[in-house]
């Protein structure tokens, strides 16, 4: 639930009418501010809104270029440019050693864990995924606009497979570590 939460503005974004997109901008950084303040007031720390945050700025520039002009060129790149975003928001925690995925799991798994290596470097794997797929929808989701099908079917499909594809990795992964540190635990 809290990677849906997370990217809940980028849904919010995709799935509202591609013809009222600067609306659809407005309304995706709506979410990610009300997101943010409601996280904050819950005591959820910064690093645990690295997309959060992220999100607000990119919808905020991009509600801006959308209002002041509506037939923008950027429209049609408009989800490429937000894939692309995800990349560079997720491939910037990685590189700072504050992959966004750690802030997610330290709200569902208990304090004595945060510091563990293999915690740790879980995940830095899963943020690694995201970041690569997020890439590879951007490239995808680019050649498909500038083929003349920015809002088309395919593009929409593109767009899901680059969320469900590292949702399922990350939930198969953590299962897969879990079943690993249980199994070591039973063994020593």
């Amino acid at each position: 639930m809290s990677y849906l939460r997370t990217f809940l503005p980028w849904i919010v974004f995709a799935v509202l009418p591609s013809g009222s997109w600067q609306w659809g901008a407005l309304a995706a950084l709506v979410v990610a501010v009300a997101l943010i303040a409601q996280q904050m007031r819950a005591g959820t720390g910064f690093d645990a809104l690295i997309i959060e945050l992220g999100s607000a700025a990119f919808f905020a520039v991009l509600a801006v270029i959308a209002f002041a002009d509506p037939h923008s060129g950027v429209h049609d790149y408009s989800a490429a440019l937000s894939s692309g975003t995800l990349a560079v928001i997720a491939g910037i925690s990685l590189a700072v050693g504050k992959p966004f995925t750690l802030g997610i799991a330290k709200r569902t798994t208990p304090r004595e864990v945060w510091g563990l290596k293999p915690f740790i470097r879980t995940n830095v794997v899963i943020t690694a995924v995201w970041t690569a797929a997020f890439a590879v929808t951007a490239v995808v989701l680019a050649v498909v606009a500038h083929a003349g099908n920015a809002h088309s079917t395919p593009a929409t499909l593109v767009q899901i497979a680059g969320f469900v594809v590292p949702m399922l990795f990350t939930v198969r992964y953590v299962a897969h570590v879990q079943a690993k540190a249980k199994a070591q635990q039973l063994a020593g």
